[in-house]
């Protein structure tokens, strides 16, 4: 999955966010993920990632391996 469609996802599902994706490995299967989003403020840490996975849909574990997630509100 190419890092460009994970931000599109992620942008799509929340669309105030700010996505930088790196690739950790140079395979197109190991990414890590920084998301800045105001509609994380008041969410657990376990709440945001659940709402960058949910963007995902069910991606994670099949085209895309691994994803290293760093969420944030916009400070």
């Amino acid at each position: 999955m190419a890092a460009d469609d994970i931000a599109g996802l992620i942008r799509e599902a929340i669309p105030d966010a700010v996505v930088e994706i790196t690739d950790l490995a140079g395979d197109g299967d190991h990414y890590a993920a920084k998301v800045i989003s105001e509609s994380f403020r008041g969410l657990s840490r376990v709440r945001q990632h659940q709402a960058v996975y949910a963007a995902l849909g069910g991606r994670m574990g099949g085209v895309l391996h691994a994803l290293q997630l760093t969420t944030a509100v916009p400070t």
